[in-house]
Parts: C-alpha cells; structure tokens; sequence
C-alpha cells in the first residue's frame, strides 16, 4: 500500500523559509513522477513543483520558480521542497503526490497517490 507522509509545515513570517518532506513508502518510485500541490481557502488546488524520481528532472510553477526548490533523497525515499523568501500569498496547505508516469505531469488528476497535507502559514 502506498503512503506518502508530509511533514514540515508551520508558521514563518514573511521573507522566511520552510523545509517540507515526503516521506514515500509501498512500492518503487523510480518509475514515478513526485508532485507538490498547495490549496489555499477558497481555492482550487495547484501545481506547485514536481521531480522525476529517475534523473531529477524539475519543474516548477511561475509563481514559485527562483524561490523554491524540490530535490529527493533516493536512498530515504523521501521528497523535499525547499521554500525560500516565503510571501504571504504562500499560506496553503500542500500536499505531496505520485505519479506513475515519467512524462511532466502538472495536473491534480494525472496524480495517482497523495498525502494528507501539511499547513504553511506566512504572516505579514
């Protein structure tokens, strides 16, 4: 059975950063596309940053490139993202998924497993 456990999450002031992690278990993951995806209130879920587990080809979206950074740790089979100069608009919850897939994949539904999110907060 596949799990995938964030952790991380928290309250930092505006310009400050956070370290979340994925903690994936229940199968290999070297066939599979890693994604980040935050919802805010009120909101619809978004792509924020996705990985191939094989090679550590990145993407990320445009409100977030330059600022954070997503990695894995194949031998903890975990995933990071590294959230730098944080704004207030950040605050989600964010949620780490797998894709069974190789190709990018930035959309909610191409994701077949998911966590169960971990709170950012950003104050001003």
């Amino acid at each position: 059975q596949v799990q995938l456990v964030e952790s991380g999450g928290g309250l930092v002031q505006a310009g400050g950063s956070l370290r979340l992690s994925c903690a994936a278990s229940g199968r290999t993951f070297s066939s599979y596309t890693m994604g980040w995806f935050r919802q805010a209130p009120g909101k619809e879920r978004e792509f924020v940053a996705a990985i191939r587990w094989r090679g550590g080809s990145t993407y990320y979206a445009d409100s977030v490139k330059g600022r954070f950074t997503i990695s894995r740790d194949n031998a903890k089979n975990t995933v990071y993202l590294q959230m730098d100069s944080l704004r207030p608009e950040d605050t989600a919850v964010y949620y780490c998924a797998a894709a069974g897939t190789i190709r990018v994949v930035t959309r909610a539904y191409e994701y077949d497993y998911w966590g169960q999110g971990t709170q950012v907060t950003v104050s001003s």
